[in-house]
């Protein structure tokens, strides 16, 4: 049986410039939405080894560093790819639309042990 996508409206584009995360709440979700060159990526925001925010780590490429603990993830795909992490965080398709930032709440990363480094579990954006 195949979900329906459940959209739901993020942000406006323009609040996470390139480079940038920024913590959002939808309902009980804590998200941290990433802007890498113009690509969005969404995952939870709390790191999977401590209850530190994700959107207030480090940036570098494609990795977010935690910073209570200084683990780190793929932001691309949510695995983890340096301990203390060792577990893959969930990540959410997205979609970029009339210069807003959505993501699909039923097309969440199935298993989240899964995930390897480069594996992208979200979608690249487009203006369409």
């Amino acid at each position: 049986m195949m979900l329906l996508s459940e959209l739901r409206l993020l942000c406006d584009a323009s609040d996470v410039p390139p480079g940038t995360a920024r913590k959002i709440v939808i309902g009980r979700l804590v998200l941290a939405a990433f802007n890498l060159g113009g690509e969005f990526y969404v995952t939870d925001d709390t790191c999977t080894h401590g209850f530190a925010s994700l959107s207030e780590g480090t940036i570098d490429g494609n990795i977010i560093e935690c910073p209570w603990h200084g683990g780190t993830f793929d932001i691309r795909s949510g695995a983890p790819v340096d301990h203390p992490c060792t577990v893959a965080l969930n990540t959410y398709r997205t979609v970029l639309k009339d210069g807003a930032v959505w993501i699909d709440l039923n097309a969440t990363a199935g298993n989240r042990m899964s995930s390897q480094p480069g594996e992208s579990q979200t979608c690249r954006t487009s203006n369409k």
